[in-house]
């Protein structure tokens, strides 16, 4: 049986980047040939996003997730006040009366599909079809058929035993005497098997709906952890997360890859849920590729959080906005660190 407290040497982050990239062009292309966004930007400096959703009748949600982008990609800044103003590049290649614009040659890309998608995702902050396939269900939706939810699970599952691994390699400070971890919206339970290989004391529950929860006992079996490992078959949104809230002895709760997928009021929403489950001194560690408290970057996080946005009714969010997020329900962020594959994690306490 393969080993799963030996984490790889290397980091497969270049790997990643090349499908975690893919849809970033479009976005800029849309950015550049539906809006004119730059040259809008160089007549007007100093506008907030709230200004260009005004003016170009955009959603908060994508609009950030573009102008992420492009603060990443170093065509804008964006003063601690929130006024934007472009940067040299910016200025000199972006700006349709510039003798140096380089609009043109995102030109050939004007008809791509997912560059349509992005000019409706940014006026009404809905994702598009999964994969931008038009008879799709969005990625949600699409979870809900059990063959959809197998191929996506298997597809996570491959990059997550290594993540897992580094995950709970770097968290000794934290998981060296916790005691059952809830992994909501475990998916295959890659990271809860990661987490009790390498913590003996640790024992762990998956939160996981139908279909997937099936997956997720077939892969805890196949690790043979199911002595350790419980499947809580349960909708994260509507249903309880433990029989009894009192009695489980859950002192930490893993939200892998999980509060990407949602806007702000439902990323709000399963923050409340977790601070309501823990107790006092109870640990909350949120896995995800994270934004840097500026959203400047960095760049692989920004172009990832675009791919979200297409598929997902989510984007990457900042450390800024997961410290917002869970001092509302009282907790505090304790530490944040990178691990690998442009992917890190932000502790909290509940006090």
């Amino acid at each position: 049986m393969f080993d799963l407290t030996q984490p790889p040497a290397s980091d497969p982050s270049v790997i990643l980047r090349y499908r975690d990239r893919q849809y970033a062009a479009d976005l800029i292309a849309a950015a550049i040939l539906e809006f004119d966004l730059f040259t809008w930007i160089d007549q007007h400096s100093g506008v907030t996003l709230a200004n260009l959703c005004e003016h170009f009748g955009w959603q908060s949600r994508p609009a950030d997730v573009l102008m992420t982008l492009c603060r990443a990609s170093g065509f804008v800044r964006t003063d601690p006040s929130g006024h934007c103003e472009l940067t040299e590049v910016g200025r000199e290649y972006l700006v349709a009366d510039s003798p140096w614009f380089l609009g043109p040659y995102y030109q050939p890309i004007a008809d791509s599909p997912k560059l349509h998608d992005y000019v409706q995702i940014l006026k009404t902050g809905k994702p598009a079809n999964w994969q931008a396939k038009a008879d799709g269900a969005d990625w949600h939706e699409s979870m809900k058929d059990p063959a959809f939810a197998k191929s996506f699970t298997e597809l996570m599952n491959c990059r997550g035993i290594a993540f897992g691994q580094k995950l709970a390699e770097s968290l000794a400070a934290e998981m060296h005497d916790r005691k059952h971890l809830l992994d909501v919206g475990g998916g295959s339970g890659i990271y809860s098997a990661t987490m009790v290989s390498r913590y003996p004391q640790l024992r762990a529950t998956v939160l996981e709906q139908p279909p997937v929860d099936v997956i997720t006992r077939s892969e805890v079996e196949r690790w043979g952890l199911s002595d350790r490992i419980a499947i809580h078959s349960a909708d994260m949104f509507t249903d309880p997360w433990s029989s009894d809230t009192q009695h489980t002895g859950i002192d930490t709760i893993l939200l892998s890859n999980v509060l990407h997928d949602w806007d702000w009021s439902e990323a709000n929403e399963i923050i409340r849920r977790t601070a309501e489950t823990l107790p006092s001194g109870g640990l909350l560690i949120i896995h995800d590729a994270i934004i840097n408290a500026d959203k400047t970057g960095p760049l692989p996080v920004a172009e990832y959080s675009s791919l979200l946005m297409n598929i997902t009714q989510g984007k990457c969010y900042s450390v800024t906005e997961y410290a917002e997020m869970v001092a509302m329900y009282g907790l505090e962020v304790t530490r944040n660190a990178d691990t690998t594959g442009d992917r890190g994690f932000v502790i909290a306490v509940k006090s």
